[in-house]
C-alpha cells in the first residue's frame, strides 16, 4: 500500500494530510516517508480485498 500510494504522490496526486515546508524538508521530499505517514495517520484511499478460502 505505501508503494502505491507513494508512486501515485509521485505522479502529482495531493497530500491527504497537511505538511509544511519544513515538514517536507525534514523528510526530504521523500515520497515513500510521505505515504508512510498518510498511513499512519488512517487516511489512505486505499483498500485490499482478498477472497476468502472456501471450506
Amino acid at each position: 500500500m505505501i508503494g502505491s500510494r507513494a508512486l501515485q504522490l509521485a505522479m502529482g496526486a495531493p497530500f491527504l494530510i497537511k505538511l509544511e515546508k519544513k515538514d517536507l524538508e525534514k523528510l526530504q521530499y521523500s515520497v515513500i516517508k510521505i505515504a508512510e505517514l498518510e498511513y499512519e495517520e488512517g487516511v489512505l484511499p486505499i483498500s485490499i480485498k482478498r477472497p476468502m478460502p472456501v471450506e
